[in-house]
């Protein structure tokens, strides 16, 4: 999660995700308790994340914020908060997001490019396409015309999982390793509970370590003993391993617009893990610079 001074993307993107929960079950997104643990030996560096800050921007931003009594938290935690947020299958959200474009008259295609300013010749009209949107995640770093060097993957190793877990938690830190995490969330409609996970920075490796997994899978389990009933690791009933390349770009996102050879392009990537969750400031970002661009005078 962002800090105070960027978080104005989540802040946006905030009350279209719970409308979506809540009035269009086809989008895969549902309304979950989430739990915000933070340990005691990570108090010097949780400045660094909004997410574990401990008076957090986001206290305004949820109508049922709180921070959890000492009697709530689980041992080793100097603090915590709770608040109602949303989780999303992703399996079925991108799907249907697919259906809303097709529904306005977008075209899809499918090509691949070695430069950014191609694209602008693969108008389904025939022309030369007035703006392109570069929207290109971790191959911003690849493309011609973009090759960002400050874009970097970070690896994320999950377990996907058929328990149910009652609310989402994450806690500031582990005790394995700096770029190891703990998080639980159960996505909407039977997508399964996904425990994570891993932050390895400039790690392009795709397939799922073993070593991570029992470790992603004993620290779940640890953090909350119900969702394997008491059972441990055993208790877990997996579905499948998985690792996903975040798009980190070190300085953060990058929205803004450039003239490439004679081709308006507005740029919006580097989102790292948090891409979801300001999805619809980000866009609405996107739409003013390529307003912007429309409204020059042309020579």
């Amino acid at each position: 999660m962002a800090t105070e001074k960027n978080s104005s993307w989540e802040r946006r993107t905030w009350p279209e995700m719970k409308r979506l929960a809540t009035e269009v079950p086809e989008a895969g997104i549902h309304l979950l308790k989430s739990r915000v643990y933070r340990r005691e030996k990570d108090k010097k560096k949780l400045k660094f994340d909004g997410l574990f800050e401990e008076n957090p921007w986001y206290r305004n931003l949820f109508d049922d914020f709180r921070e959890l009594s000492k009697e709530e938290l689980p041992e080793g935690m100097a603090s915590g908060c709770e608040f109602g947020s949303v989780c999303i299958n992703t399996m079925l959200y991108t799907p249907w997001l697919v259906g809303q474009c097709r529904k306005n008259g977008v075209v899809f295609k499918r090509a691949q490019l070695k430069h950014i300013s191609e694209a602008a010749s693969m108008s389904h009209n025939g022309g030369k396409a007035d703006v392109v949107v570069n929207a290109t995640g971790l191959m911003a770093s690849r493309l011609g015309g973009v090759m960002d060097e400050k874009v970097v993957p970070v690896r994320g190793q999950v377990v996907v999982v058929r328990n149910e877990a009652p609310y989402m938690v994450t806690k500031s830190g582990t005790d394995d390793a700096d770029d190891e995490l703990c998080y639980i969330m159960m996505r909407a409609a039977g997508g399964g509970t996904i425990l994570g996970g891993t932050y390895q920075k400039g790690q392009w490796e795709s397939q799922p370590d073993p070593n991570y997994a029992m470790r992603i899978m004993r620290r779940a389990v640890e953090m909350m003993p119900e969702l394997a009933d008491g059972k441990g690791v055993k208790g877990l009933s997996i579905i499948r391993h998985g690792v996903g390349l975040r798009p980190f770009r070190e300085g953060g996102v990058r929205i803004e617009k450039e003239k490439i050879d004679d081709t308006w392009v507005v740029h919006n990537y580097g989102h790292a893990g948090w891409g979801y969750q300001g999805s619809y400031g980000c866009a609405e970002d996107v739409v003013g610079l390529v307003n912007e661009i429309f409204s020059r005078p042309r020579l």
